[in-house]
């Protein structure tokens, strides 16, 4: 049998078809377009989502016996705000993890409601990105449009709806929304009476590996699918991600560089640390997760070389690049504000140590560099905690570059371990689908089953050494222009 894991990324949604035996048959990526209405705002058509997934899912499964296909599982974009009338049609573009537009509700919540009681009731406190300060954002901004909603969904779960027919989201997606008790894996009945909403606007909440519901008749039939293609809840694309790199159980760490970037926790048991620096989210395989998130990782990367330098050969860019642990440049990877562990929008990207002998290698070095501390910092803040971590996987499009992985190897001073597959949240989506279709009795099995390591980058003692005193600089510099941000 066939199993389809469904990424929907912020620039793209990439679909990859799975045998049961972890074989991967096909990968097809599909783009759609992001917009900015206004600074430091992003947002995304929910039916440009569902239009892309249906294109490419029938490009996907070109050439094979399509009545093969036995599931679809999900890993998806968090925290975005998707919103339908009682017609289900789509009230305004979903507002985005990464839009910063809603500093004024995040402080409402942090500091009126107070970071005590949010912890209290969800295990997190606001982050701009988060779903409830949007809630609240469209409440004062848009009365007219929040009067119209009957359904409140996430991105992903947008095409679980459109497909299946079923209103549901699964607890790992959910977390990042600010309206789930973490702990108990239910609606937080107070965030929703601070949200000024009701359970019944909010969707079934399942566990990642269960099945919501089989495909619609007339999508089976436009998708030559048979009607009993299962569609499984899935999970947010952190959590996706660290299924497809076999990040389940206790004290297992991967971080990703895409779009975003993380470091990703597995734990058995629930916990938080005082500062809420790090996100206590529930986790695909049914326990919990740590999680510290950057808003600008591989985007950096990206928005440097093609923005900037005007050029997408990545790797000719960081082909001259030999001295690591000995730059002078320094980059604040803030091009959209920052989540972990500053909680802060209004933070931005910064050059900081030219002289006139800095070259344009010594300023790629700096990105890749400063997204390397960033995650650094959310790393300091689960060691403050008592975990310890000596490995790490890796996925996500940054992964892709030797350089960059035996950057985050040296300055994190963590063994580097490379899957055989760096998909991620597409594969994890499969995997998924397979242990909801009972191919796999649970997501532990499937990942022990399915991920193979093939590489290891093991950080050297010296470089380690040179990287702890630019990180110990690094560190300085945000507490030193945090005012200016204002």
């Amino acid at each position: 049998m066939y199993y389809i894991g469904v990424d929907l990324g912020t620039s793209a949604v990439k679909l990859l078809l799975m045998e049961g035996s972890g074989k991967i048959c096909n990968i097809v990526s599909k783009e759609y377009p992001l917009f900015f209405p206004h600074p430091g705002w992003s947002e995304q058509n929910p039916e440009d989502w569902f239009a892309q997934s249906m294109e490419g899912i029938k490009e996907l499964t070109e050439g094979i016996d399509r009545k093969e296909v036995a599931g679809i599982g999900f890993g998806g974009q968090m925290h975005g705000l998707v919103t339908l009338d009682k017609d289900d049609n789509v009230i305004r573009p979903a507002i985005l993890w990464n839009d910063g537009r809603t500093g004024e509700e995040t402080e409402y919540l942090n500091t009126v409601i107070g970071k005590e009681k949010l912890s209290q009731y969800t295990a997190n406190i606001a982050f701009a990105g988060f779903t409830a300060p949007k809630i609240l954002w469209m409440q004062k901004h848009e009365p007219e449009n929040f009067k119209k909603v009957v359904k409140i969904m996430l991105p992903k779960d947008y095409l679980a709806y459109r497909l299946s027919g079923s209103f549901c989201t699964d607890v790992s997606d959910a977390s990042g929304m600010l309206l789930l008790d973490v702990k108990n894996r239910c609606w937080s009945k107070e965030m929703l009476e601070i949200c000024h909403i009701t359970e019944e606007q909010l969707p079934k909440l399942y566990e990642s590996w269960q099945v919501v519901g089989n495909l619609k008749a007339e999508v089976a039939k436009e998708l030559g699918f048979s009607e009993d293609v299962k569609v499984v809840a899935g999970a947010g694309d952190n959590a996706a991600a660290a299924v497809g790199t076999g990040t389940v159980g206790d004290g297992q760490c991967n971080i990703s560089l895409g779009t975003s970037g993380t470091i990703f926790i597995s734990s058995k048991d629930f916990g938080v640390d005082e500062n809420n620096a790090l996100h206590s989210f529930d986790h695909a395989d049914g326990s919990y997760h740590l999680m510290g998130c950057m808003l600008s990782a591989a985007s950096c990367n990206k928005w440097w070389s093609e923005e900037i330098l005007k050029t997408k050969d990545f790797a000719a860019e960081q082909a001259p690049i030999r001295k690591l642990g000995e730059n002078q440049v320094f980059f604040l990877p803030y091009l959209m504000g920052e989540r972990s562990p500053h909680n802060n929008p209004d933070a931005r990207g910064v050059f900081f140590g030219m002289s006139m002998d800095t070259t344009r290698a010594d300023m790629t070095q700096a990105v890749l560099e400063g997204v390397a501390f960033g995650l650094r910092d959310s790393l300091e803040v689960a060691r403050s905690l008592g975990i310890h971590i000596e490995r790490t996987k890796i996925c996500g499009g940054g992964a892709k570059s030797p350089l960059w992985k035996k950057i985050i190897a040296n300055v994190m001073n963590l063994k580097v371990d490379v899957p055989e597959n760096e998909e991620g949240p597409s594969m994890g989506g499969a995997m998924l689908a397979a242990v909801g279709c009972g191919e796999y009795p649970d997501v532990e099995t499937i990942c022990n089953k399915l991920v193979r390591v093939v590489d290891t980058v093991e950080p050297e003692p010296e470089l380690v050494a040179k990287y702890e005193e630019k990180y110990r600089k690094f560190r300085k510099l945000y507490p030193a222009m945090k005012e200016l941000f204002r």
